[in-house]
């Protein structure tokens, strides 16, 4: 059992390593009928792809995808859609040195219990490499929503850098997209670059934390058990590569407060039920309110830096690790696309399921 697969009718099987010569997925349960092309797939790519700024690695990948099958005359055909991205700058002689040495913080050590031999070219399937396989399925996950779903909309920025956090009242949506860290607030890049640019020139890398929302999307997905919405949400923030923890809605600021006041009053509007408030993030027992979906996830600082780390090697022994490559100083900065497509794999998914269990049916209020 290799575990490469997630989603229940939505499925997406990412295949490929960092260095290989090629990476992608293979995305089934697709409905056809729905206009695909490899340029609207690769919009969502071009905003992951690595090299574009100083504040990522400068790894030039042109990321550039290739669908295989599954699509005829420009409309998705029901039956798996391959998705293909060549690599073309692996510089696989970086890592020569630490072929039997363990990266601390790494999956190095990990992999190689488990299976007992390990790619060690820029990790192999443990490389955030692997996310633009994500990004591409989610691509496809995209195209579906935007026809089943129109008024979905799905957005992610950075929230926080090391030690520095957006000021929420300075919140721009607009800003986003505008600069290299995803952030919403246009007076904190300068600030936020600066900072960046130290923890490199140190040698070091930093954590970050990243919010993805989803507006607009239907009441009533999600199953109150074992396919919660926010279930499915959090495995799959947490399968991104680094992440470390997720939170919906309030996540663990919860514990701090009463019953009072986390509790989503409702009144009665012109549409029907209207919230006061959304501690819940837009999920209760695992079922979407049609409030805003928000998750929010931390990373950890990228594991390959070039100060010296102890470690052991394959034979036991101690070591001094010095990780050489191209390498993000904050891998959080590239990991928003990443999220936008998992958050859209998972609601593309629970909608299918929606529609095959209820047909979408809803309860009458009012």
């Amino acid at each position: 059992m290799s575990f490469n697969t997630f989603g229940h009718l939505f499925r997406v099987t990412t295949w490929g390593e960092s260095h290989g010569p090629a990476l992608g997925a293979t995305v089934d349960g697709c409905p056809p009928g729905i206009a695909l092309d490899e340029a609207f797939i690769q919009q969502f790519l071009d905003r992951r792809r690595p090299g574009q700024s100083k504040e990522t690695t400068q790894r030039r990948e042109p990321d550039a995808v290739r669908i295989l099958s599954g699509v005829f005359e420009g409309r998705t055909t029901g039956t798996p859609i391959q998705l293909m991205i060549e690599n073309t700058d692996q510089r696989s002689k970086d890592y020569g040195e630490i072929a039997r040495q363990f990266r601390p913080g790494h999956a190095d050590i990990t992999y190689h219990q488990k299976y007992g031999i390990r790619d060690y070219r820029g990790g192999g399937r443990s490389s955030a490499r692997e996310t633009a396989a994500r990004v591409a399925a989610g691509g496809v996950a995209q195209a579906v929503l935007r026809q089943l779903v129109p008024d979905l909309r799905i957005y992610g920025y950075m929230v926080q850098m090391g030690a520095k956090h957006i000021h929420r009242e300075r919140f721009d949506r607009e800003e986003i997209l505008r600069n290299p860290f995803f952030i919403p607030d246009a007076e904190a890049v300068d600030e936020w670059a600066d900072y960046l640019a130290a923890i490199r020139k140190n040698h070091n890398s930093v954590g970050a934390a990243i919010e993805v929302v989803a507006e607009g999307c239907p009441a009533g997905l999600g199953a109150p058990i074992y396919a919660k919405m926010d279930t499915d949400l959090a495995a799959a923030m947490m399968s991104i590569n680094a992440v470390k923890g997720v939170e919906i809605g309030e996540g663990m600021a919860a514990a701090a407060l009463t019953g009072v006041e986390n509790a989503d009053e409702m009144v009665m509007g012109e549409d029907g039920v209207e919230y006061l408030s959304n501690h819940a993030g837009g999920i209760l027992g695992g079922i979407t309110t049609g409030q805003p979906i928000t998750v929010r996830f931390a990373v950890k600082p990228t594991s390959s830096i070039l100060t010296p780390r102890r470690s052991v090697n394959v034979a036991g022994e101690e070591v001094e690790v010095i990780t050489k490559g191209r390498h993000d100083p904050c891998v959080g900065i590239r990991a928003v696309p990443v999220a936008e497509a998992m958050m859209a794999c998972v609601i593309l998914d629970h909608y299918l399921l929606d529609r095959g269990q209820t047909g979408g049916v809803r309860g009458a209020i009012g």
